[in-house]
């Protein structure tokens, strides 16, 4: 029998989520040896990007006006043994009162009173983030709405923000590997609604925000029913070629869309004919339906499911959405009590799964995707280990004088 290099061995491990690899560190020295790698680390996490397959979700109070230390981290289904993070890694956060603002590659982008952490709760490390000028008056970030997304080798922070009533909204971009922010010349048109900014979904090169649905504009008003909002940030807008672009939102989602009961949200799907896409899922009068948009250009969808919440399998008695979104295919859900797991694909295909009794008694439960990496915070990063046992209002502050220090 052909025997295995080592060569080959890193290559097959380096694909398994973080939490497999750490068990596997009392088997040999190579093992042990892996998470403190480079050349390892660095390919462990590229693989997680091109899989680009979340393997667990945090649950966080829907709350942005109060602290909160309610912090779940729950597998999904076939992901129970290999992935997750530290028990008292995730006490640390949920104690610490951090509010998850997004997740990419295994890192996290989180707020806590006025300071920004990138955090691995993985690898249990953490690096301040410097706030953009703007903002370092303000006492309280917990209303702010950002984003992370990582690529092979750096990540990023894009921040939309004004400081007026106005539909146009500046881009403030933070490169990790600059280590600075920078302010894009073309500004973000938002239109005449309001943006789920807290919401945004990175697609092709894209942020793409979707807007809400209240029944507050005039019948003749341009933007009347809800839409799409895209505006290009791989690219540099040096040239100033960056527009904002509008997604028309399928008629049959536009109908009844003023409804109190009706909720979109859009979010990543993966690939259609060869290209990344998104979804639209719509909740109104307790019937979810899902599109898939076909066709960025002319804002072309296709319905991949409309089903009433009574006819999904639920043991639930006239179950109350908390939540919703979609991860790997399938549409989960929070009721009062649990969430579940709704195929959207052709191998399970509207078949019904629990995943966990959530234990979150928010009237909104908040899902943040996750894949623990091995991924670097960067240069700068500290190790939480030693702070993982104190008392849990001590920990933030013990991690913040360490840094002024």
């Amino acid at each position: 029998m052909a025997t295995m290099s080592n060569d080959e061995l890193i290559e097959i491990l380096s694909w398994l989520p973080a939490k497999a690899i750490h068990k596997l560190k009392s088997f040999s020295k190579l093992f042990s040896e892996l998470p403190k790698t480079p050349y390892f680390v660095a390919k462990q996490a590229e693989n997680s990007l091109k899989k680009d397959r979340p393997s667990c979700f945090f649950i966080q109070r829907e709350d942005i006006l109060t602290h909160n230390d309610y912090l779940k981290l729950h597998p999904l289904p076939g992901q129970e043994l290999s992935s997750g993070v530290p028990e008292n890694m995730l006490r640390f956060m949920a104690s610490s009162r951090l509010k998850i603002l997004s997740s990419s590659n295994g890192l996290l982008l989180c707020v806590h009173r006025s300071e920004l952490f990138i955090i691995n709760p993985a690898t249990c490390y953490l690096l301040y983030i410097p706030l953009p000028n703007h903002l370092q008056q303000r006492g309280n970030l917990h209303s702010l709405s950002m984003t992370l997304e990582c690529d092979s080798d750096d990540y990023r922070l894009i921040l939309f923000d004004n400081e007026e009533w106005s539909s146009h909204f500046d881009c403030h971009v933070y490169s990790h590997k600059q280590g600075a922010w920078s302010l894009r010349k073309n500004r973000f048109f938002a239109g005449s609604r309001d943006l789920k900014f807290d919401m945004p979904v990175i697609c092709n090169g894209a942020i793409h925000f979707i807007s809400d649905c209240y029944s507050y504009l005039a019948k003749d008003s341009t933007h009347f029913r809800p839409y799409i909002m895209s505006y290009e940030i791989i690219n540099g807008d040096e040239d100033g070629s960056v527009e904002t672009k509008l997604l028309r939102l399928p008629k049959e989602a536009r109908r009844g869309s003023h409804d109190d009961s009706c909720h979109m949200n859009i979010f990543k799907w993966g690939e259609v004919a060869g290209h990344q896409t998104i979804c639209l899922v719509r909740l109104r009068k307790r019937v979810f339906t899902v599109w898939i948009l076909t066709n960025y250009e002319s804002s072309s969808w296709r319905r991949i499911l409309k089903v009433r919440v009574k006819g999904m399998g639920l043991m639930e008695q006239n179950p109350e959405i908390r939540g919703f979104t979609v991860l790997n295919g399938d549409l989960v859900f929070a009721t009062e009590k649990n969430v579940y797991a709704y195929g959207l694909t052709s191998d399970k295909y509207m078949v019904l799964s629990e995943i966990c009794d959530h234990g979150c008694d928010s009237t909104f439960v908040r899902f943040v995707p996750y894949s623990d990496t091995l991924r670097p915070c960067g240069i700068g990063a500290k190790s939480l280990h030693p702070y993982l046992q104190l008392r849990k209002f001590d920990q933030v502050e013990k991690v913040r004088s360490r840094r002024i220090k």
